[in-house]
Order: structure tokens, then C-alpha cells, then sequence
């Protein structure tokens, strides 16, 4: 039998209450603590903390905090990302940045998503993944949905709400984000 984290990992229904769940979001709430109020301002210890949150990412990625996350361990980020104030990305499913993605203040990256019935909807929810490409700029206070990937060489307006993929060499703004012009 599969447990509530294999589950989720693997995009199933799951409960989100689980223990082991629990257990694990609140050692990245730990760790957020450390880099959102104790070492706010960037230091030898910020990049220790940013290792052990981020695991599965590069060395070479900058937050400014604060930043918030679930689990921190399914995020994928490849070399010169950057973070800037009030990003979230709620990764219960798998999240790949690529290379030289820079993110506007307030991004948030959405992998969890909930049933339409609400009797299943008090029990369980799922995640999707989400994949960014390299080179993007993705724009402040921009929402990316579960299930999004976004192509190579992007730009994301500020204040759009990415509900469809978005392909290579794409402009794309507003709610709901549409195609601007290819770049």
C-alpha cells in the first residue's frame, strides 16, 4: 500500500493531513524561519539554509526573503535563478526551473490542486507538476497554475494568471495569461 507521500509524488489523491505530511512541511517551516527573520540579510549561513530547503537545486540560486514553500525538496532549480520578496511556490508535486529564470517580487508557483466535489475536496487533494524553461522572466505577482509548463526564452507579464502551457518564445499577459507576441 502506497503511502500518502508516494502518493502525492506520484499525482494521485492523497490527505494532506497525513502525519508524515505534517511532519515534513513543518521542517521547511523551520528552515523558512531561519531564512525569513533570523538571517534575513544574505550570509555565509543564508546559503547553508538555502541548500538544505532546496536540496535538488543548485548551488547558485539567490532568494530574497521572504520566501515560503511546502517542502522545498521538489524543487528543481537549475544555475542563476533568482527569487525576488514574497515568492511562493506550494510544491507538493515536482517543480523544475531552469536556468537564468529570474522571478518578480511575489510569484507564486501552484502545484496543489482540489477536487470539484466538495465531500471528496474535505478529504484528499492532488498536485500537479510545473516546469519552467530556461532563460525566463517571469513577472511580479504572477500566478502559475498546476499542470503549467512554460517554454525556453519567456516572458510572463506581471500580474498574469498562467492557466495554459505557454510555448518557447512567448509574451504572454494577463488573466487569463494570453499570447502577446512571439519573441
Amino acid at each position: 500500500m502506497k503511502t500518502e507521500k508516494e502518493k502525492m509524488l506520484l499525482g494521485e489523491l492523497y490527505n494532506g493531513r497525513d502525519q508524515e505530511l505534517i511532519k515534513e512541511r513543518k521542517k521547511t517551516k523551520q528552515l523558512l524561519y531561519q531564512l525569513n527573520i533570523k538571517e534575513y540579510v544574505t550570509s555565509r549561513n543564508t546559503l547553508k539554509i538555502v541548500k538544505e530547503l532546496l536540496p535538488n537545486s543548485t548551488a547558485n540560486i539567490y532568494i530574497e526573503p521572504p520566501f515560503f514553500c511546502d517542502y522545498g525538496y521538489n524543487i528543481f532549480c537549475g544555475e542563476n535563478v533568482y527569487f525576488n520578496v514574497n515568492c511562493v511556490v506550494l510544491d507538493s508535486a515536482k517543480v523544475t526551473i531552469g536556468s537564468n529564470v529570474m522571478f518578480g517580487p511575489g510569484v507564486q508557483i501552484y502545484t496543489s490542486n482540489h477536487p470539484k466535489d466538495f465531500l471528496q475536496r474535505r478529504q484528499v487533494e492532488d498536485a500537479k507538476p510545473v516546469t519552467i524553461g530556461n532563460d525566463c522572466w517571469i513577472g511580479g505577482n504572477s500566478i502559475i497554475l498546476p499542470g503549467i509548463t512554460i517554454g525556453n526564452n519567456c516572458i510572463i507579464g506581471a500580474g498574469s494568471v498562467v492557466t495554459k502551457n505557454v510555448s518557447n518564445n512567448s509574451l504572454i499577459a494577463g488573466n487569463p495569461a494570453k499570447k502577446i507576441k512571439e519573441l
